[in-house]
């Protein structure tokens, strides 16, 4: 024999010719165009309940499930193919002698192709005032079991969950005299298995959080998630990346966002991207955030984008080339027209005018995002991934008014530097800890992010704003336990302080606040960012 004849032979056993196909689909997108061509090749269809009427209706010729059972669909529909001549039908191996004679004994016929999609389950919990009782009634059991036995025999069974799959498989029927590679089958079975994974966790979450509504986080937490895109590569290029999103994501965020122009984001832009528009959110005022790294090295309020990307740029103009710049406004040309004036790797709005665009494009490798609007989401989680396991916790969105601030010190602060003390409070939850802010009432000056000591983050923040600190207000996203920042900020011309206290040398600094007569503020709690 050749090796062309021993290849052809072997792409032959590989493939497995569809003969009978059971169709019972919820999302019934495309089925009939489906069906109508699966009969057209010859292929035998079983259907239930809506499918077969609406196929029926159709002119295709269906075989009803109940013929095949010998038994009513009953119960509302509860039980319709859970039964041994459906699964025998699925399940059976077919070079498995034993199987096919047993089959063969009760009259069972091999089913070689199974399509289904399951109740609405997910969209009908997110319907407005929906129900327990609706939702139970839309958790699908005959649907999936039927999914899980053909993915698992699809060797010999081919199993199809999603209407996009549709138009392919009847091209490689057509190719292949109405038989699928074990290839095909393989991948439709992954997918399979997927279907039913989000499936199952969206119903144990949606269960959990009706039965436990004062536990926050379950015993077993399940996340289901698509594969967006590969990504250029990870943190550095010797590191792969993927961008994963979840499903039927119902608010504007980072991971639904548009991409208008400019070369592929990377793993770091996204991280940046979603760092910025955090900070952004903090504002109801035009603001302006320059993010490295994950940490602003620039921020400002103003009553236009274009003053507020100027002062926001300028706050460290060294650290903002190559960043990424978010606002929480739509994007104007004027704005635009300044920032290609430097380097800045993306640029994030809420929308953008048709010239703002334009103008951005100007620089080829720009990446213009459109985040559609800025969404202020409350009670969400946040996760970070650890070695065998995650960390799972509330979003940091807690925030203190200024009714509720606790003034330590015997001088009290003016209105302008409470104006300063909120902005920079807001501001500093922002920053990778130890954290210090140094601002005005609209503007960061200086900022010290990430550093092993506090002292020395008070230090990098005055040198960061220079001469400019004179006059401003500090934070600190943590208690000081010493007093030597408070007086090195004293030196510095810092005319006012917050911090969260609770330090046991909380009267030393206290007392320091005093000699160098500083407004002192306790929030009493702490915003570290890690």
């Amino acid at each position: 024999m050749s090796i062309f004849k021993i290849i052809i032979f072997k792409v032959k056993i590989n493939m497995t010719k569809i003969k009978r196909a059971l169709i019972s689909v919820s999302n019934k997108k495309d089925i009939i165009h489906f069906a109508k061509a699966l009969g057209d090749l010859g292929i035998e269809i079983i259907s239930t309940g809506g499918t077969f009427k609406k196929l029926s209706e159709s002119g295709i010729n269906i075989v009803p499930v109940s013929e095949i059972t010998k038994f009513p669909e009953m119960l509302d529909g509860r039980v319709k193919t859970l039964h041994p001549a459906i699964h025998g039908g699925i399940l059976a191996i077919r070079n498995n002698p034993n199987h096919i004679k047993e089959i063969s004994q009760h009259n069972i016929l091999p089913i070689d192709m199974v399509v289904v999609n399951l109740y609405p389950f997910e969209t009908t919990i997110n319907k407005p005032n929906v129900n327990l009782d609706e939702a139970i009634e839309n958790i699908d059991i005959g649907g999936p079991t039927l999914i899980r036995s053909a993915a698992k025999n699809y060797k010999d069974v081919a199993v199809i969950t999603n209407p996009a799959r549709y138009d392919s498989i009847i091209n490689e029927l057509k190719e292949n005299n109405g038989s699928l590679s074990l290839e095909t089958r393989q991948q439709l079975a992954i997918e399979a298995f997927y279907h039913t994974t989000r499936y199952d966790s969206i119903i144990s979450n949606y269960l959990f959080s009706k039965f436990n509504p004062d536990i926050k986080f379950p015993p077993i937490l399940s996340i289901c998630m698509k594969k967006v895109q590969d990504l250029r590569y990870g943190e550095n290029p010797h590191q792969a990346a993927a961008f994963y999103r979840e499903f039927n994501l119902n608010y504007p965020c980072i991971s639904n966002s548009t991409q208008l122009g400019g070369k592929e984001l990377s793993y770091n832009n996204f991280f940046d991207m979603n760092a910025a528009i955090d900070l952004v959110k903090e504002f109801n005022e035009p603001c302006c955030a320059v993010i490295k790294h994950t940490n602003p090295c620039g921020i400002a309020i103003g009553d236009n984008l274009l003053d507020t990307y100027i002062k926001a740029r300028e706050v460290d103009p060294m650290s903002a080339f190559g960043s990424i710049v978010a606002f929480n406004r739509k994007l104007d040309s004027n704005t635009a027209k300044e920032i290609i004036k430097t380097f800045v790797e993306v640029v994030i709005a809420p929308g953008f005018d048709e010239n703002s665009i334009n103008i951005l494009k100007q620089k080829s490798n720009l990446r213009i995002i459109d985040i559609k609007e800025i969404y202020k989401k409350a009670n969400q989680l946040d996760w970070k991934k650890i070695d065998g396991g995650i960390l799972l916790q509330e979003k940091d969105e807690k925030l203190v008014g200024k009714d509720e601030y606790k003034i330590v010190s015997k001088i009290k602060p003016n209105s302008h530097q409470l104006k300063a003390l909120d902005f920079a409070w807001r501001v500093v939850k922002h920053v990778k800890s130890n954290a210090i802010v140094i601002t005005r009432e609209k503007e960061a000056v200086g900022i010290g992010a990430g550093q092993m000591s506090r002292v020395d983050a008070v230090e990098l923040a005055i040198k960061k704003g220079g001469n400019n600190v004179k006059g401003c207000v500090l934070a600190s996203d943590a208690f000081f336990p010493f007093r030597d920042s408070i007086d090195i900020a004293a030196k510095a011309g810092i005319t006012a302080i917050i911090e969260p206290g609770g330090s046991i040398r909380d009267e030393e600094v206290i007392e320091a606040a005093n000699e160098h007569n500083l407004p002192l503020i306790f929030t009493g709690f702490r915003c570290f960012k890690h």
